[in-house]
């Protein structure tokens, strides 16, 4: 791994935070994912977006910023990685008022990451149903990729408790937020759907490609609240997300959801994705 840091790029067991920056203390800043970096403009575009609505400082601005991202990767090893960029609200005293740090940090990384062996993928990944809510919008905006992620975190550990490799997250009104991790969708007599961002969900980079290239394949596709049923009555069920690309789901808490192995739609959108996220590189 290799971190950017303060300056300096150095290797991931050697980079240091203080124990005072406001990132660990309270959660206070961004962050964004990126792969060799695939659509980077579109990060930093949600990034800057994130800061603006958090009053949160870009040091040296969006430029600046892409600088460190591709000095980071440059850094690694040649090949694809999977980068996280972090802004922090920086180091300032006990106490959860912004305005006593003075410098926003970044940190950036890239490091290879696996978060599906390619069995689990070719097998389809098994669900749960979180008891964990996503929190509504108006107490925590979806579309701010902030560093407080203890709600998906507490998903996906009750996923892993219960044998699964995903947790399908809920909204307060019981609908269909997104997976831990990632964005979800769904085929239903060769239409693709996925939540809107008021549902909950993130308005994921993964996810607005992979409607980019149903359009671009004539695939019909539209943003549409769903609920658990959906799922049972899909044809084909799947994530998104940077690190995860595109994944079958194959249950629900023990049913089983969409075909018995990759469908058509998937099939398609996985070969021009694979094809973009190349071609990136």
């Amino acid at each position: 791994m290799k971190v950017y840091l303060d300056g300096q790029i150095v290797d991931g067991a050697s980079a240091r935070i203080s124990v005072r920056d406001h990132g660990l203390l309270y959660g206070d800043g961004l962050r964004a994912y990126d792969r060799k970096p695939f659509r980077l403009d579109r990060h930093l575009d949600r990034l800057q977006a994130g800061a603006r609505s958090l009053r949160l400082q870009l040091p040296g601005g969006v430029a600046a910023i892409r600088d460190i991202v591709h000095q980071t990767f440059e850094a690694f090893e040649p090949g694809h990685a999977y980068g996280r960029l972090i802004i922090t609200r920086g180091e300032g005293p006990l106490g959860v008022d912004p305005t006593t740090c003075p410098e926003p940090r970044v940190i950036c990384m890239a490091d290879r990451i696996t978060l599906f062996t390619d069995e689990k993928r070719r097998a389809g990944l098994s669900m749960i149903t979180s008891s964990w809510r996503r929190p509504s919008s108006d107490v925590l905006d979806p579309r701010v990729k902030s560093l407080n992620y203890l709600n998906s975190v507490l998903a996906k550990g009750e996923a892993r408790r219960q044998g699964a490799d995903e947790a399908l997250v809920l909204n307060a009104a019981g609908n269909i937020a997104e997976a831990s991790v990632a964005n979800v969708f769904v085929v239903r007599e060769g239409e693709l759907v996925t939540p809107p961002t008021t549902d909950g969900c993130l308005d994921g980079i993964t996810r607005g490609t992979v409607l980019e290239l149903a359009s671009r394949l004539g695939i019909p596709n539209r943003i549409a609240t769903l609920s658990r049923i959906d799922l049972f009555r899909a044809h084909e069920v799947f994530i998104t997300g940077t690190g995860a690309g595109l994944v079958r789901i194959a249950s629900l808490d023990g049913e089983r959801v969409g075909a018995e192995q990759e469908g058509p739609v998937l099939e398609r959108l996985y070969k021009e994705y694979f094809e973009l996220v190349r071609a990136s590189g």
